[in-house]
């Protein structure tokens, strides 16, 4: 596994970073040889927060943890990762290694288990269509904004008519998610 680790407004000693390449490399034993971390510290209002987001292949796994210490916030987002993992193993089962679930526990791991969790069924409760109309990301901001809603799809008239939604950040701003094709 790669790792790519940022410090956001904050100077880590090299312990924090070799902390976080031991634990994360143990997520390691889930994802095939082209596996990617990457981990984003920072600290805000005396809460140190750890962004950690693994990729390979074409799974991404995201989580953002936050505690009063950085070793602690770093187990948090480890158990997270794994937490996903064993909530969705059936529907990543073709994504992830072969022998992802057989493990081999030692003493250093026990603290890191995660119960297993029953997955739910993905259920489709209702299904809506409509038409996607061509305009500027400024008019579908103004259209998702009128509407209410946190997300707003169409076609982009600024990237030749692509496929293209804007949603409503946590932080108050706005996002914007592209076509690539």
């Amino acid at each position: 596994m790669k790792f790519v680790f940022t410090d956001k407004k904050v100077t880590l000693p090299s312990k924090v970073h070799a902390y976080a390449e031991k634990k994360v490399g143990k997520l390691d034993r889930y994802f095939k040889s082209d596996a990617e971390a990457t981990v984003v510290f920072s600290v805000e209002k005396g809460r140190n927060n750890v962004e950690l987001t693994v990729r390979s292949g074409g799974t991404i796994i995201r989580v953002a943890e936050s505690t009063s210490d950085m070793f602690a916030t770093i187990d948090a987002s480890v158990a997270s990762v794994e937490r996903q993992i064993r909530k969705n193993k059936a529907r990543l089962a073709k994504r992830l290694r072969q022998d992802a679930f057989t493990r081999s526990v030692d003493a250093d791991e026990v603290s890191s288990f995660v119960p297993e969790v029953e997955e739910d069924e993905f259920k489709i409760v209702r299904t809506k269509k409509f038409p996607i109309k061509p305009m500027t990301v400024e008019e579908a901001i103004l259209q998702m904004n009128l509407l209410g809603h946190s997300f707003f799809a169409f076609k982009n008239t600024d990237a030749d008519g692509a496929f293209s939604v804007v949603y409503q950040r946590n932080d108050g701003g706005y996002g914007l998610i592209e076509d690539e094709g």
